[in-house]
């Protein structure tokens, strides 16, 4: 079969669905460079949820950003529709998108939604090992007829900052919390850590969370609690270090070349590490609640040490 790629007419639409997963959203940014590095003259749309859009405002590669509405994935009328999500709801859209390609992976549910599976990446890849979340979606980019070339870190874009983070242009952004009690290292831990970043390299620390953390611990420390992902990019964008469990923000953190400190617990980091960007890692398979400040103090003067 042809390289789809290459079969598309000039200036097609085409339709990549990612509704929600902050990391992911993220992660598939490096894919669409590499599409639009092939295929320069595609019009793009992501189909994303209202709160993860800002992963994909700005970005010139990006032509629109849809609602994921079965109606809004007809009207853009898609020579080839992606579906990087998976699950039932994303396939019932990638289905009435009705464009001629509608591409999956091989594992997805509702293979009859697909004429176009995606093998392994694996596969692609012509190598045999666990892939990090980049490479498995920029291999469905390759699969489709993009040349195969070293995968780019991730692009995200905060043209438009809000004065609130204009204001700090030199700081460490912490994110202390995580979805799940075996990815989070102590809060108490975190505390400790912001003030000796800011005692032994001067660094102003800035925490960022949800709206239903709790940041009563970093009352000494200035916080974004539940603030707009908007403005948790641009607050990224500026900072010098970021230091938190294996979360979203780590990877918008690494997306602009932050130096990055992770701490992983259940999550694997071969799938999950930061990607192209210097960083330091801390796994505990066991319980992060084991690991004590002395290693991640280590870990993020060795960071402040090469930058």
């Amino acid at each position: 079969m042809e390289a789809v790629l290459n079969s598309l007419p000039a200036s097609s639409r085409l339709l990549i669905v990612r509704l929600r997963s902050l990391g992911d959203c993220v992660l598939t940014t490096p894919a669409i460079h590499l599409l639009k590095l092939a295929r320069p003259d595609l019009r793009l749309a992501v189909m994303v949820e209202a709160r993860f859009a800002a992963v994909f405002a700005g970005n010139p590669e990006i032509e629109t950003i849809l609602p994921p509405r079965a109606g809004s994935a007809m009207a853009w009328r898609p020579g080839l529709t992606l579906n990087f999500h998976g699950g039932t709801r994303s396939a019932i859209l990638t289905a009435a998108s009705l464009a001629h390609w509608r591409a999956g992976f091989g594992h997805y549910r509702f293979q009859s939604v697909y004429n176009l599976r995606i093998p392994r990446a694996q596969e692609i890849l012509g190598e045999e090992r666990k892939v990090h979340t980049a490479e498995h979606l920029a291999a469905a980019m390759f699969w489709l007829g993009a040349p195969k070339t070293e995968i780019p870190r991730a692009r995200l874009f905060a043209f438009e900052m809000s004065q609130k983070a204009a204001r700090r242009p030199h700081c460490a952004v912490l994110h202390p919390f995580a979805s799940a009690p075996s990815k989070a290292w102590p809060v108490a831990r975190f505390v400790e850590l912001a003030h000796y970043l800011k005692e032994r390299h001067s660094l102003e620390t800035v925490v960022i969370g949800g709206g239903k953390d709790d940041f009563t611990p970093f009352a000494d420390f200035e916080c974004y609690t539940g603030a707009p992902l908007g403005d948790v990019k641009a607050l990224l964008a500026t900072a010098s270090l970021f230091a938190g469990n294996d979360s979203g923000p780590a990877h918008m953190a690494a997306a602009f070349g932050v130096p990055s400190l992770v701490l992983y617990g259940s999550s694997d980091p071969v799938v999950w590490a930061p990607w192209r960007t210097d960083s330091e890692v801390i796994v505990e398979p066991a319980g992060l609640d084991t690991v004590p400040l002395a290693r991640v103090i280590e870990a993020a003067d060795k960071l402040r040490a090469r930058a």
